[in-house]
């Protein structure tokens, strides 16, 4: 048995009861019932994830998986390939949005390669778990083969737990991969049946042309895959990618382990959508951070069946998203641990 099956059998959905009970535990607590909305909710489910009302969300952790695709072959990026490894650089060196957030948050980050095309130098705490330098091109094949897509999720799997074992209570994820929202958008277009015309966003500040040749790519792609589309799997194989599949790992590794998981915008999106096909009950362990100004999330959201905690606009990934919902989420753990019941402080209750 492969890490994936054997992560798939531990993973065991939300308990209903512990919701009802958090449920109760909220309306002791010195505030008008409901008054905190989401924020109540988001506690709620921690507590069931954890199956404590001690929940604790102190160390949370972010990790940004890295990867090339072999489809900016078809011009589909307004950006070189060359820099996936130069954002990565960026980010050990603490330059990137994601470290200002990470820095402003208390989040520890950790940033993995799992696929760039050029070579990184080991400095820093880059972590190297490459699979291989980059996908081929899905318009004229499988982006992975079997063998990459189960090493890419066993990655994300093992990271997950390494976080949990490492005492990490609250995970979050993002990505960097010049390419990657051209994988997205054909891995929502494959999942929800919708059109890459209907999916297809500018990424990374493409201009029209590009923008043509991204839903040209997807069109042929899809066409060209079309008989192993049916399973999350094929889908991943076929126009994912290995940050992608080492993302879908990720969550459900922390789904086995029943830690709360953040996902960021589309791209990650796309994963943890993957990952809820593959598996439903790992459904309840996904926050979905933001509403990302991509095209192609609103229907990825749906797969999942959350709404997102934020709207902002943005559409940057690199874990952005997480990290600012992942402050949400410390704060209503916090107040559902921290706040005083109407019994302890003496304050008079409806």
């Amino acid at each position: 048995m492969t890490l994936f099956e054997s992560t798939l059998k531990e993973i065991r959905p939300i308990d209903s009861q512990w919701i009802e009970a958090a449920l109760r535990r909220q309306l002791e607590l010195t505030k008008p019932p409901g008054s905190l909305g989401r924020i109540e909710e988001i506690a709620n489910r921690c507590a069931a994830i954890r199956e404590s009302f001690s929940v604790t969300a102190g160390r949370p952790r972010i990790v940004l998986f890295a990867a090339d695709h072999g489809v900016c072959e078809e011009g589909v990026s307004a950006y070189p390939r060359e820099v996936t490894a130069q954002m990565v650089l960026n980010f050990l060196s603490g330059g990137a949005a994601i470290n200002a957030f990470a820095r402003a948050g208390g989040i520890e980050l950790r940033v993995v390669d799992v696929g760039v095309a050029n070579p990184l130098p080991t400095v820093g705490d880059l972590i190297s778990r490459r699979v291989a330098a980059g996908t081929r091109n899905f318009c004229t094949g499988p982006a992975m083969t079997e063998e990459e897509t189960v090493a890419a999720l066993g990655i994300g799997i093992e990271l997950a737990a390494a976080a949990v074992t490492d005492g990490c209570d609250l995970l979050g994820f993002g990505e960097m991969g010049i390419g990657n929202t051209t994988s997205a958008s054909a891995i929502a277009a494959a999942l929800t049946g919708q059109s890459p015309d209907a999916v297809v966003g500018i990424g990374a500040a493409a201009d029209e042309a590009c923008m043509v040749r991204k839903r040209s790519a997807i069109r042929r792609a899809l066409a060209l895959h079309a008989e192993s589309l049916g399973d999350p799997l094929g889908i991943l194989r076929c126009v994912g990618g290995f940050e992608i599949a080492a993302m879908c790992g990720f969550c459900l590794g922390a789904a086995a382990r029943r830690v709360p998981v953040v996902t960021d915008g589309f791209i990650a999106t796309a994963s943890a959508a993957l990952a809820v096909r593959i598996c439903p009950d790992s459904a309840g362990y996904v926050f979905t951070s933001h509403r990302s100004a991509e095209p192609g999330h609103a229907c990825l959201l749906g797969v999942i069946g959350e709404e997102p905690l934020l709207d902002l606009g943005m559409r940057l990934g690199e874990g952005t998203g997480a990290a600012l919902a992942i402050g949400l989420i410390r704060a209503s753990v916090s107040a559902f641990t921290g706040m005083a019941t109407f019994a302890s402080a003496g304050v008079s209750n409806k």
